[in-house]
């Protein structure tokens, strides 16, 4: 059933209740879907490169990158603390000749190719498995879902739904005819159900529990192509809130995407923002990544008609994060 344009807070609410993981992996839960994904799962996963082939799947951590400053995310702030040269002027007080670099980072944790913890979005003063807010993230961060907690568990069997090749205008199969080639959706597309049954269908592969799901729609490609734009933050293809059951339904580890809010934008609704974030992370408990860089993985793909591989992606352990950078790994 389509939700009423008009009522986001009732078709929220109807998402949250029929979609809820309260409760279903205890009152001291802090891994959400990640309990879907277990060792068999990692084993079954492993047991998917036949290759060798890597990829990474995130964009560069760089002054070049798409924020413009909305909610102070800045892009990464790179700074040489020791140069070369230092070294050969011979400020460093090393002995014998020996001279080194170090460099330091500023950045949000949000700003580039990232997981959403589960501390990350909450629901009417909610936070996953109905913890009160308030008592999980406070200036001294996530004391409860930190995002160091899910730091050893993301890997395992990944799958690319490449809906931007399959559904999207000038959809490729050749790898050498270039990432334009590789199809995309237009801004404002809402990926259904339908659409990712169809897509997987196509790439002739299954999606089920435990798997990390990374969804092409080919708007990165784009940004790289035209200039960065409205990237980070405007209109963009996405999932649908409706494909909320799907999410909750198959029982995913996790879920990617190429852009920068996972979901539609605009959003379905009128006078909403992210509404699908609010039932996905909190009620359902799911880690979701944006902004990943799915265009080599995905010409691949389609080169060898194989759309699963082993995927790590852990988050880095920051204690008390509501989200972390990655640099996710798939191998064939």
């Amino acid at each position: 059933m389509t939700p009423d344009r008009n009522d986001p807070e009732g078709a929220i609410a109807e998402a949250a209740k029929s979609c809820s993981n309260w409760g279903r992996w205890g009152d001291d839960d802090r891994l959400g879907t990640l309990n879907f994904l277990d060792a068999a799962k990692r084993r079954e996963g492993a047991a998917l490169v036949r290759r060798g082939v890597s990829f990474s799947l995130a964009q560069r951590f760089d002054m070049d990158g798409p924020q413009k400053g909305w909610r102070r995310r800045t892009n990464p702030v790179h700074t040489m603390l020791d140069t070369g040269t230092d070294a050969a002027l011979g400020n460093q007080g090393f002995p014998h000749g020996l001279g080194g670099a170090d460099d330091v980072i500023a950045m949000p944790l949000q700003c580039s190719t990232q997981w959403d913890g589960l501390g990350h979005i909450f629901d009417h003063g909610k936070a996953w498995n109905g913890r009160p807010a308030e008592q999980v993230v406070t200036s001294d961060g996530d004391l409860v879902t930190g995002i160091e907690h899910m730091a050893p568990y993301v890997a395992g069997r990944g799958v690319l739904l490449d809906v931007g090749r399959v559904i999207g205008e000038g959809g490729g199969t050749s790898r050498s005819s270039g990432a334009e080639s590789g199809g995309e959706l237009p801004d404002g597309f809402a990926i259904t159900e339908e659409h990712l049954t169809a897509t997987a269908e196509a790439h002739g592969v299954t999606v089920g529990r435990g798997d990390i799901v990374v969804v092409r729609t080919g708007r990165l490609a784009r940004a790289r192509r035209e200039g960065w734009g409205e990237y980070a933050g405007g209109p963009a293809p996405g999932l649908s809130f409706t494909t909320a059951g799907w999410l909750h339904r198959t029982e995913i580890a996790a879920i990617a995407t190429d852009t920068w809010g996972f979901e539609v934008r605009p959003n379905e609704f009128a006078h909403a923002f992210q509404p699908l974030h609010q039932v996905a992370i909190p009620h359902i408990g799911l880690l979701i990544g944006e902004m990943w860089d799915l265009d080599a993985l995905a010409a691949d793909c389609a080169d060898d008609g194989v759309y699963d591989f082993w995927l790590a992606a852990a988050p880095l352990p920051i204690t008390g994060a509501v989200g972390s950078p990655v640099n996710p790994i798939a191998v064939k």
